[in-house]
């Protein structure tokens, strides 16, 4: 076999193994999507279990002997109330970062930073579940007076601190993705820095900026461990951020390795599974057609 027969030999191969890897992480998706329905679809196609009640109910008694109530909006709420606190809190501070990184910091100081923010990204949710129940804790309990600190804005601030690494990485890349001859054009109309970034820069990179945020919005729906040991654990509406909560991942983590495999309380958790799977994948496709936007456009 010649040289150049072999190259092509060799170019092909790897060709089919780059496509068997992109086609296998859409079955490996597909596939996770089926297991998760399969173990839920016995009891919700059964009758025994009703959508209307799970989305209206706030009564979670998925064990009791005499009247089971599978209630799923008190979780629903506790879930979307740390959410929103947390981007409340991580997506003007990771924005604000991605912007100083981006345009503000000289190449030095950026890398430090860049390392720092991939470092804060590496730190299990575990660790800072643990910072949430002993740190945060005290620091409520003794800045607001109540009687336990593990609620809505513990589970916020740490879920915001988690968020926000994803929130600087992506951000600051879609800022560095803008033209540096907008840049050029801004300033030699005599723009400062600050009016540069507000008019031109924002607005060129809007997309990536809402594609970033929507990531961060995924990365806190999805978490379990740091949610599970900061906000309570308890099934209520939250009437204030002082309120603990329950949330839909700490539910599955909580009580699925107590329920028998098989019975309803394991298929209703499975259904808890499948509508978590929906709304972050919402979330994800959400973001990949804006980034699919911005390069439509570049």
């Amino acid at each position: 076999m010649s040289r150049h027969r072999w190259e092509l030999a060799v170019e092909m191969l790897i060709e089919w193994v780059i496509r068997l890897c992109g086609i296998s992480a859409i079955i490996f998706v597909f596939g996770i999507f089926y297991f998760v329905f399969r173990e839920g679809a016995g009891l919700l196609f059964s009758g025994r279990f009703s959508l209307a009640q799970f989305f209206t109910n706030i009564e979670w008694y998925p064990t009791s002997q005499s009247h089971v109530r599978y209630g799923g909006l008190a979780l629903i709420v506790g879930t979307f109330s740390v959410t929103v606190l947390a981007m409340v809190i991580a997506v003007p501070f990771g924005l604000c970062a991605a912007i100083f990184v981006s345009e503000f910091c000289g190449p030095r100081l950026r890398e430090t930073l860049k390392i720092i923010i991939e470092l804060l990204a590496a730190i299990p949710s575990v660790v800072w579940g643990f910072v949430g129940l002993t740190l945060m804790n005290s620091v409520i309990i003794s800045l607001f007076d109540t009687p336990i600190g593990l609620n809505v804005l513990n589970g916020g601030i740490i879920l915001a601190l988690m968020s926000v690494p994803i929130i600087v990485s992506i951000g600051e890349d879609a800022l560095k993705a803008v033209p540096d001859t907008y840049r050029e054009a801004a300033l030699a109309l005599g723009a400062t820095r600050w009016q540069m970034v507000y008019r031109v820069l924002l607005p060129a990179a809007k997309n990536g900026l809402l594609a970033a945020v929507l990531l961060g919005v995924g990365r806190a729906v999805g978490e379990t461990m740091a949610v599970l040991m900061a906000t309570g654990h308890s099934v209520r509406i939250p009437t204030s951020a002082l309120d603990p909560v329950r949330t839909l991942t700490a539910t599955i983590a909580a009580e699925l390795g107590e329920s028998s495999v098989g019975s309803d309380h394991y298929q209703v958790l499975f259904i808890v599974g499948i509508l978590l799977f929906s709304i972050t994948f919402v979330v994800n496709l959400s973001a990949d057609l804006i980034v699919r936007g911005i390069r439509g456009k570049a």
